[in-house]
């Protein structure tokens, strides 16, 4: 249950449209559902505003299935990571309504628009190889609620590529750049905004790449102060908190201007 619908809950009970009985049926799985060898966390929504998401390697077909349908059931959105072709066939083919991203193994049952959402995160890769995992970035921070664009393969090898878009990225209120190899895109970036820069290493790259871990250790030693760093190839935690700096970012802005709006009404009272 996210906080409109527990908000109208309350809301029916109040102006007796909704029996107490029925409303504690509805509240019944909070703040969680036991499925047995899964807990779906139904509270997540209220304390972190985004639901509980699914990640799908180690579990079975069935087990995520069952965790879809409860986060369903509950009026929940559904993000599930990591999946494969075979694993949405297998849940598409028992829940309408899902939505299959292969690039990024992304199962979902919304419909995640480019122009939708508050605010503005922009996702950078390096390389035309770092997007599966920018994606994931991406439609994790749309689900979330946030207004995403993508400027990919804008790596350091061909520099001129990123400084066209150098006044588009200087407009976000954050940024995730994805990067494999020597992992140096995220400090060019933090160098050109004023936003917070969160960089994922990804697992592109030859032998001495060690599968992330060279870019892992470049970007930790980032001389760009604005930069922060998430696990290898973890597009997802990426976009979560983007989303959070962003959605904050957006409130603060809107508190600001009605304090101004009041005060200005205030004033011409007092005149």
């Amino acid at each position: 249950m996210n906080p409109d619908a527990l908000k109208a809950l309350l809301e029916q009970v109040r102006d007796a449209t909704l029996g107490t009985d029925e409303a504690m049926e509805r509240l019944r799985s909070l703040p969680f559902e036991d499925l047995g060898d899964t807990k779906i966390d139904h509270h997540r929504a209220l304390r972190h505003g985004a639901p509980e998401v699914i990640y799908c390697p180690g579990k079975t077909p069935d087990q995520v299935e069952r965790a879809i349908r409860s986060l369903i059931g509950a009026g929940q959105r559904v993000l599930a990571t990591r999946a494969t072709e075979e694993l949405f066939r297998h849940c598409s083919a028992a829940i309408d309504g899902l939505r299959f991203h292969p690039r990024s193994g992304i199962i979902t049952n919304l419909d995640l628009k480019a122009d939708a959402g508050r605010g503005l995160v922009i996702v950078v890769s390096a390389g035309t190889s770092d997007i599966p995992v920018a994606e994931e970035a991406v439609l994790t921070a749309r689900a979330c609620g946030s207004r995403v664009r993508e400027v990919f393969d804008v790596g350091v090898a061909g520099l001129h590529r990123l400084l066209a878009h150098t006044e588009e990225i200087q407009q976000a209120k954050a940024l995730i750049v994805c990067a494999g190899m020597e992992g140096a895109l995220p400090s060019v970036v933090g160098g050109l905004v004023a936003a917070p820069v969160i960089a994922v290493p990804t697992s592109v790259g030859y032998g001495a790449s060690f599968g992330g871990i060279a870019a892992l250790l470049g970007m930790l030693n980032s001389c760009a102060n604005n930069v922060t760093v998430v696990n290898i190839d973890n597009g997802f935690g990426a976009g979560y908190v983007a989303s959070l700096i962003n959605l904050q970012s957006e409130q603060a802005a809107e508190e600001a201007e009605e304090d101004v709006a009041r005060a200005a009404g205030g004033e011409q009272a007092h005149e």
